[in-house]
């Protein structure tokens, strides 16, 4: 059914949409507003509006000015009714001209140029059409291309295809258009960013909150031992650069204070350090956890949520415990490794991002790929530049150093004078093996205090047979260690879970402070926490 070329336009609507373009801080929205309310006029066949991005992509139009081309027009918004082909959807896009190179066919002209192109009569006028046909087929007649300009730079082109010949009233509207469109997106785009960077900072504050305590509660990297000194030599080393580093030693020697040392010295020092427990993720929410969630992605996902890669953009991410992810899912994070891209759970955005990795683990990943349970593939991308910590009974010339530095914090923490540590203290704190390494001479310091009397400290320490039996336990294992006794996974979950429990009923159920079952276990209350729930125990009678 052709369309009546002597119809009237109105302009009122045109009034309306200049005032909400003002009212939109969304680009995205924005365009596509402007598209849908100039195609709602019923001349208005078609409107589309494209934005100078970045060049080097496919053109779908293989056009040769694309060579080399760092810039062109990208399709952002299109919108229309087709008359012939009832079936095409005007709203796609891709296709032939989707891409742009600048000064390519009427659009590039007009980006190029920053001028109008006005054809009131395409059946009189019709070189700045490609496809000629298409438009007779449509009952297309008028063609007004517009650039989106601001401050004298084109932003983009806005582009109108109508079943009536252009009047000089509908030029000057689309110029005014035009013009309040280009302010519109400057603005959307300011709000946007204001919105990232305060998305951002909210997340870096949640995330770093516990960061903090945590380096409080542990310090600075204490001790002069030669073990000691050469970990720091490589992490003088290692430090400016930005290559992925994995830190390997037995729980409790200090990963994470060096993975800090690493980030402290490095270039990005004035960025986020955000660390991942992996241990603590329950599988479901691993890729929410690495790389956030829009809403309704599924359920409980009530708003949009940045993940950790996006928190330690341009910074580094500490993923702790590394070992820990799920086979299935390390694929994912190898990709963000190789090519620094990613999209949220539920989008199709994809996403740029600039991260360093530093990875810790107690376990060895090279049996695990042996067993199956970690990729070759993501070892040899974490594994560029390893760094052993070795265990505290191997440098037992720093105990002295750390026991008072121990005493210290706490007495900061609590305000008041510490007891001194004796000639005895200290030999019998050197003449046990610390399986538990730094975290357990924390911990057996902290409780001395707590039950000192008369200014003397009393340490209990387990006995040699004990620890026997404990160091052969260790969750680190080296090249050389061949283990008697193989213990299956379900036994280790099943012991685990026992021995928390028993922790919990020992300190009734207290998990943080003094006596808490963290402290009994010699871990860290979130990450005692995160296991109590993974692991769905609760406290009887709940």
């Amino acid at each position: 059914m052709a369309f009546d070329r002597d119809y009237e336009p109105e302009y009122d609507s045109l009034k309306m949409l200049l005032l909400e373009m003002a009212q939109e801080h969304a680009v995205d929205s924005l365009l596509g507003m402007i598209v849908r309310q100039l195609t709602h006029r019923p001349h208005v066949a078609l409107a589309r509006i494209w934005l100078i991005k970045e060049g080097g992509c496919p053109c779908p139009a293989r056009e040769a000015a694309c060579d080399d081309n760092a810039r062109c027009l990208h399709l952002m918004a299109s919108q229309g009714r087709p008359m012939a082909d009832t079936q095409a959807d005007w709203s796609r896009l891709d296709g032939d001209f989707s891409r742009f190179p600048l000064g390519a066919r009427k659009v590039g002209w007009i980006a190029a140029t920053g001028k109008a192109v006005e054809v009131n009569d395409i059946e009189m006028d019709s070189k700045w059409i490609a496809r000629p046909e298409w438009a007779r087929r449509e009952g297309i007649l008028g063609f007004g291309g517009q650039p989106l300009l601001y401050r004298g730079e084109v932003l983009g082109v806005l582009a109108i295809f109508t079943r009536i010949r252009l009047k000089h009233e509908e030029l000057v509207w689309m110029r005014m258009i035009a013009d309040h469109a280009a302010t519109a997106i400057v603005n959307a785009r300011a709000f946007e960013k204001i919105q990232r960077l305060q998305d951002q900072l909210e997340l870096e504050c949640s995330y770093l909150r516990e960061e903090v305590q945590e380096a409080r509660a542990f310090g600075d990297i204490v001790g002069e031992s030669d073990a000691l000194n050469s970990v720091l030599q490589q992490v003088e080393l290692v430090a400016p650069t930005d290559t992925n580093v994995i830190i390997l030693g037995e729980s409790g020697t200090g990963k994470e204070l060096v993975a800090r040392e690493i980030h402290k010295r490095s270039n990005r020092k004035d960025r986020p350090l955000i660390k991942v427990n992996c241990a603590s993720i329950s599988r479901e929410l691993y890729e929410s956890e690495f790389f956030g969630h829009v809403k309704g992605a599924f359920s409980g996902a009530i708003k949009d949520r940045a993940g950790r890669f996006e928190a330690a953009d341009g910074g580094t991410l500490f993923l702790d415990e590394v070992g820990e992810i799920p086979i299935d899912l390390q694929s994912k994070l190898l990709r963000v490794l190789q090519e620094g891209q990613y999209e949220r759970v539920g989008e199709e955005k994809t996403r740029q991002v600039d991260v360093r990795i530093i990875a810790a683990t107690n376990r060895n990943l090279k049996k695990d790929i042996g067993k199956g349970r970690f990729r070759q593939d993501l070892y040899y991308r974490l594994s560029v530049f390893p760094i052993e910590v070795v265990p505290l009974r191997y440098r037992k010339g720093d105990i002295p150093l750390l026991a008072e530095h121990f005493l210290g914090l706490l007495q900061k923490k609590e305000n008041r004078n510490m007891p001194r540590l004796s000639a005895t203290n200290l030999k019998q704190l050197q003449s046990y093996d610390w399986p538990g390494n730094v975290r357990e001479l924390q911990n057996v310091i902290e409780r001395a205090v707590i039950t000192a009397q008369r200014g003397r400290l009393h340490f209990i320490l387990p006995d040699d047979e004990h620890f026997g039996d404990t160091a052969r336990a260790s969750a680190y294992v080296s090249d050389n260690d061949d283990g008697k006794e193989i213990v299956p996974e379900s036994e280790m979950r099943r012991r685990e879970r026992q021995n928390i429990i028993a922790a919990l009923k020992m300190s009734k159920w207290k998990v943080y402070g003094r006596g808490g079952a963290s402290e009994l276990l010699g871990i860290k209350p979130t990450t005692l926490t995160s296991r109590i729930k993974k692991m769905n125990i609760k406290k009887p009678g709940e």
